[in-house]
């Protein structure tokens, strides 16, 4: 499975890296905003994309509402320090997955990446 990581912060990213690396996954693509990401993405579908909320350039919420306008199943997981109910729906109003936040444990992305595959797989199965 091809995982692409989006945020500003290489440090995130790293860890990001070596946890999902921990959990089994070699494919990793990264972009440092919502720019990048549109334009790794593009070439390089991910199966599933790990976004943040605050970045430069633009910013994870903008990401996936562009993503969304054409790309409906691409399944997104929002890993942010946005924790108040507000961002959380207006995060899934935009069409994200599932969301997780930072900080988090090895357990807890394992957790939502396995809820969000098996959600995606269900809808695909009808």
């Amino acid at each position: 499975m091809k995982i692409m990581l989006v945020d500003d912060s290489r440090t995130i990213r790293n860890i990001q890296k070596s946890t999902l690396k921990s959990l089994g996954h070699e494919d990793i693509l990264e972009a440092s905003d919502g720019v990048e990401a549109l334009k790794i993405k593009a070439e390089t579908p991910p199966d599933l994309m790990l976004v943040d909320w605050n970045m430069p350039n633009m910013d994870g919420i903008t990401l996936i509402r562009k993503i969304r306008e054409t790309d409906k199943t691409t399944p997104i997981i929002m890993c942010t320090t946005e924790a108040e109910k507000s961002r959380i729906l207006e995060a899934v109003k935009a069409g994200v997955n599932n969301y997780v936040v930072k900080p988090f444990t090895a357990e807890t992305l394992s957790e939502r990446i396995e809820q969000t595959m098996a959600k995606v797989a269900a809808a695909a199965s009808g």
